[in-house]
């Protein structure tokens, strides 16, 4: 029994002392930690007000408030593990950068998609509800990812096209100017009158409600083919009327000439038919 309470006696002491030498560090740290985290909820609410007053992409801030979110965390918890002391700082070091070497090197292509993500959303080549052609590939702008940018081809195809392409290549936006221009071609017989369909086809487009006043409608001579004299349409539209002018103005235009006689010449072939004699 005098060994039992010499035991605890022992065991008493040490963790007396243990708390004597480790409860100031213990303390400390539960206070960096408390006061941390707290300071990262500050801080994470005023930054968010900010990218809102600046109108900050949603994308960009979204990613920006967790990217911050989880930084100042790791921070936090890094300063009260060292602070206990009980591993030491060269060998969190160490972790951190072959750490950090490691994932840079699984994610190499990633990340160069990543860095592509951050400066489309930063420059704003082009946002959600353009109209834009890169990498072959035309289509609206449905979503800016972190990693990808998504387009809605007119065939309703969806397409993900890697950000880190699309800020290293060519981008076309045709919704910039919010002027679109459609570009036809009709091809009429050489007995034509050309100022007769060139009137008939401007009043077709002067008629058409999705077609832009300015830049006024134009039509000229493109091409004077085999068969046909070809002109050139070139009506002006917003993006979003693109497919709509130009289906209706070909009908409109085929309909306007066929009623007005002007023909519209198609490909014929003579065959000649010899007759041989035994």
């Amino acid at each position: 029994m005098q060994n039992l309470k010499n035991l605890k006696t022992v065991y008493l002491d040490e963790f007396i002392n243990w708390l004597i030498q480790f409860g100031p560090k213990l303390v400390l740290a539960l206070v960096i930690l408390v006061v941390g985290f707290w300071l990262t909820k500050l801080i994470i609410r005023t930054t968010k007000k900010l990218l809102v007053r600046y109108q900050v992409e949603p994308t960009l801030a979204s990613f920006s408030i967790n990217l911050l979110n989880v930084s100042l965390k790791f921070l936090v918890v890094l300063a009260t593990v060292m602070k206990l002391g009980i591993v030491k700082e060269s060998m969190i070091v160490s972790a951190i950068a072959a750490m950090a070497f490691a994932v840079g090197m699984a994610l190499q292509g990633s990340l160069g998609n990543f860095a592509g993500g951050i400066i489309v959303m930063v420059f704003k080549p082009y946002k959600v509800g353009d109209l834009i052609e890169s990498q072959g590939i035309f289509g609206e702008v449905q979503e800016i990812q972190i990693f990808n940018t998504v387009l809605l081809t007119p065939s309703g195809k969806t397409a993900f096209i890697p950000n880190g392409a699309l800020s290293n290549g060519n981008i076309i936006n045709y919704t910039t100017r919010g002027k679109f221009r459609v570009e036809l071609s009709i091809g009429i017989s050489y007995n034509a009158n050309i100022k007769e369909a060139k009137e008939i086809i401007l009043k077709v487009m002067h008629n058409n409600s999705n077609i832009l006043k300015d830049p006024a409608p134009a039509v000229s001579v493109k091409e004077l083919a085999d068969s046909s004299v070809n002109l050139s349409i070139r009506p002006w539209t917003t993006p979003k009327k693109y497919w709509d002018v130009y289906f209706d103005t070909l009908e409109e235009c085929k309909n306007a000439l066929d009623k007005a006689g002007i023909e519209i010449p198609f490909p014929q072939r003579d065959v000649h038919l010899f007759e041989h004699k035994a």
